[in-house]
């Protein structure tokens, strides 16, 4: 089976052709047959500019999407139809710069092929059977029951794949491993993964909650926000893009590249220095919230583009982790390529670099629900 997976964004869209002629594997059997990543704004990208990328890649036999938010709704893949296109749109307000995106990829693909089975693969899907204790909010009943209001939880099609290759890399059984998963990128979170099941994850009812971003800020108390609110002049939607938009590294180092936050201090910036700090900080706290909902941790996975590619945020949350019985070994840690396992000999916990596939997971999820 030829997957197209459509991985649409605000600012980009990412299209890769995965050729699934076998099963297993590192990558669920699928080989990259081609990509392309097209420009987009606001979410909406050319068809005439994705008619010349397939055009390109070649003719699929079915397409994948990523949708960001599934709500209560869908809780795994599901083949696409007007009525999901509804659906989903119905859900913007929860995430509304993911969701037309994600809506934008399936009205360009679905124009250019009419007659491609689709399927909608849900990030929130994984998160979906989250222990009551970790998806409930103490708030309001008529909140939870009126408004949907829970944790949700995100990056989880990233999350279930990191997961299981970290578990792969290092020896361990996916089916009994108990994995911390840190995908930190623009957007980041960490997940506690219990035999290949989410057990409690960092982001909540939005992306909004949980570690430090790059212009996101993370987890704030909530008495903040009103206090902002009654006190300040600010609109609550004001707050709202600060939050999102003017937070996080960004409002610590002024710039939300986690390569110039680690070039600045190295320069000896005192603002990146503390911007680093302020990060570990809560990455660390994340992986020790994490591990406490596991019960222990056997590994320890790092992946997007900070995960994969920094090196000194790696060691920087590690190093205060040895409680845990995590320990690198530097000189594997720094000149990880592509998937690793960057431990110190003797850990007891190991430690693993894991490339991103986020494509390999939804074109694993077509593929199942395809060929049921």
């Amino acid at each position: 089976m030829r997957v197209l997976v459509v991985n649409a964004g605000s600012s980009s869209v990412k299209v890769r052709l995965l050729d699934g002629a076998t099963a297993g594997g590192d990558d669920d059997g699928f080989s990259v047959v081609g990509s392309v990543d097209l420009p987009a704004v606001a979410g909406e990208f050319a068809v005439a500019t994705l008619r010349q990328a397939l055009t390109r890649l070649g003719t699929p036999d079915a397409v994948g999407h990523r949708v960001v938010h599934g709500g209560r709704e869908f809780r795994g893949p599901v083949r696409i139809d007007d009525q999901v296109r509804a659906d989903i749109a119905a859900l913007r307000d929860l995430a509304p710069l993911h969701q037309d995106a994600g809506l934008a990829g399936i009205r360009a693909v679905t124009e250019l092929l009419p007659d491609t089975p689709a399927v909608a693969c849900f990030d929130t899907a994984f998160h979906a059977d989250l222990p009551a204790a970790a998806a409930t909010y103490p708030v309001p009943a008529e909140w939870r029951e009126r408004h949907a209001v829970r944790r949700y939880g995100f990056h989880g099609l990233s999350h279930r794949y990191a997961a299981r290759r970290a578990a792969e890399l290092t020896g361990h059984d996916p089916a009994t491993a108990r994995v911390v998963s840190c995908h930190l990128g623009s957007g980041a979170s960490l997940c506690a993964v219990a035999g290949g099941r989410s057990m409690d994850t960092t982001m909540g009812f939005t992306p909004l909650e949980g570690v430090v971003m790059s212009t996101r800020s993370g987890t704030v108390d909530p008495g903040l926000i009103t206090w902002l609110a009654a006190n300040t002049g600010l609109a609550v939607d004001e707050i709202g893009r600060d939050l999102e938009q003017r937070s996080g590294l960004l409002a610590l180092a002024g710039t939300g590249d986690m390569r110039e936050v680690l070039a600045a201090r190295a320069a000896g910036s005192r603002a990146a220095r503390r911007a680093l700090d302020v990060y570990l900080h809560r990455l660390r706290a994340g992986i020790a919230a994490m591990t406490a909902a596991l019960g222990g941790l056997d590994v320890l996975a790092f992946t997007g583009g900070i995960g994969e590619h920094a090196g000194a945020v790696r060691a920087g949350a590690a190093g205060g982790l040895g409680f845990l019985g995590v320990a690198l070994d530097a000189a594997r840690n720094e000149g990880a390529q592509g998937d690793a396992d960057i431990s110190a000999a003797g850990a007891p916990v190991r430690t693993a670099v894991v490339t991103a596939r986020e494509d390999a997971e939804i074109a694993g999820q077509v593929r199942t629900l395809l060929t049921a």
